[in-house]
């Protein structure tokens, strides 16, 4: 039963194709029908007929975008933990925050790194959140990156110490 719908609906489906009409009024305009009309005549359609639309390319405005980050001095400032400060946590775990000024309009992205080794991916905004970090001194940077990765801008190395309680 379903192969015959499946055969009936083919066949409709070509049946279905109107053959297409193009006539001119008497006020010289063209029109196109289904229907013949008189001094009507058959337009032929192609088989592989495509409308193809060729959009122009998006302009990126990231070029102009770092090349304006890049003009401007911006400095990376961390806030939090202070200078030579001494951070008490028993599981290695604080948080980095970071400023850049002047403020930015577009986005960037900032990235932390930890005795000269980077930490996660660089990141939209300056919060770092650290977890498990091994007590003893510790120096932070924070670097500020245009969207392509290049680092327009970095904070000056911040000592801090990190305590946790002997463990027995």
């Amino acid at each position: 039963m379903r192969s015959l719908t499946l055969i009936g609906l083919v066949l409709f489906s070509m049946l279905a194709q109107a053959t297409v009409y193009k006539w001119v009024d008497k006020d010289g305009k063209v029109h196109y029908s289904d229907e013949p009309q008189p001094n009507a005549q058959v337009v032929e359609l192609k088989e592989k007929t495509l409308n193809q639309i060729a959009l122009p390319l998006p302009k990126t405005d990231s070029n102009n975008a770092n090349q304006a980050i890049e003009s401007i001095q911006y400095q990376v400032n961390i806030t939090s933990p202070a200078e030579e400060e001494t951070v008490r946590d028993n599981n290695g775990d604080f948080d980095v925050v970071a400023t850049i000024t002047p403020e930015l309009k577009s986005q960037y992205l900032m990235a932390l790194k930890l005795d000269g080794n980077p930490v996660g991916q660089p990141q939209i905004g300056g919060t770092f959140k650290l977890k498990n970090i091994d007590r003893g001194e510790h120096t932070l940077v924070v670097d500020a990156l245009t969207q392509n990765g290049k680092v327009f801008a970095s904070s000056s190395p911040r000592k801090i110490f990190l305590h946790q309680a002997a463990k027995r």
